[in-house]
């Protein structure tokens, strides 16, 4: 009877409060993606042409650095350059940083991080010389050291307000999983460990950084496959049991729950190194996109002086 009712606990539903915010971060991925196909479909062949095939080529007017699309294409990216800058901005500006969720803020950021720099790509339309060459390759640099930063930030556990975890309350919330499996009744504790090779909490702070990345890494690539296998063990073990149609016991919850508190075992583990491996990304990623900005604000001004050629 107790069981029941804890089962009957764990599995009452909440309110997903994040899922209009996840479909329109989708929904901009998949316009974003669809448009740079469709661009990349249409000019493939003037792309891969050497220069002088290129000024034959009826697209030339079109998809240059100068041309219609093209400068069209550079305007765009400009502009969203302006948009991604604004997170770095909304961090020191008071009236801003209260406007909407920093998760959020973060989230569109890294999406016109990603996008934009392909954008500006086409408008060079893969000729990079001079300055705007110089700016495009800082803007490569910057894209890639997001995508680590991001990485890195993802590594650091947080609560339901996104706030950050500290070691204790990560301790407190791995063992609070722990126990609500046990509830459940379908795999103890040792098991869960054997199967997926938890990390001993007590041990992070010993290691060094690149030992952390290193593992940061090799449990992220091979943590899909510990699960998958987890999850046939767990479905024999139900069938076993002859609990795998019975309505009233959660086995997608179970295995939920133990992929919640692997995933959570290893950022508390690593969260010392995590947090000061996102404090060193900063300080690496600030100056590159600063000097990016630099580059390509002279680019542009160079280009409204002189004219697009």
């Amino acid at each position: 009877m107790s069981l029941d009712l804890t089962i009957l606990k764990i599995a009452s539903p909440t309110i997903d409060s994040e899922r209009g915010h996840r479909f329109r971060v989708r929904a901009a991925y998949w316009i974003a993606s669809l448009s740079m196909f469709s661009l990349l479909g249409y000019g493939l062949d003037y792309y891969l042409s050497n220069d002088e095939q290129r000024a034959l080529s009826p697209k030339h007017a079109l998809l240059k650095s100068g041309g219609t699309i093209g400068v069209t294409l550079g305007i765009l990216g400009f502009f969203l350059f302006l948009v991604v800058y604004l997170y770095p901005v909304r961090m020191r500006w008071t009236w801003l940083s209260r406007q909407g969720s920093s998760r959020h803020w973060l989230d569109f950021h890294i999406l016109l991080g990603l996008v934009t720099p392909l954008i500006i790509t086409f408008h060079s339309s893969l000729r990079f010389h001079g300055i705007a060459g110089m700016a495009y390759w800082m803007m490569v640099l910057v894209a890639f050291s997001g995508v680590a930063g991001r990485y890195i930030y993802a590594q650091i556990p947080r609560t339901l307000n996104y706030a950050e975890m500290t070691f204790k309350d990560g301790q407190q919330q791995i063992a609070e999983l722990a126990r609500r499996i046990k509830c459940l009744g379908v795999l103890w504790e040792d098991e869960v460990d054997g199967l997926l090779r938890l990390p001993d909490l007590g041990q992070g702070e010993g290691i060094s950084w690149a030992s952390a990345l290193w593992k940061m890494l090799a449990f992220d690539l091979t943590f899909p496959f510990r699960m998958w296998r987890f999850k046939k063990k767990i479905l024999w073990r139900c069938s076993q049991m002859r609990l795998g149609r019975n309505p009233s016991f959660p086995v997608t919850l179970s295995i939920s729950l133990v992929r919640e508190q692997a995933l959570l075992s290893k950022k508390v583990f690593l969260l010392s190194k995590s947090q000061q491996m996102c404090r060193l990304w900063h300080l690496i990623h600030r100056p590159f996109s600063y000097a990016f900005a630099v580059l390509a604000l002279l680019h542009v001004v160079l280009m409204v002086v002189f004219g697009y050629y």
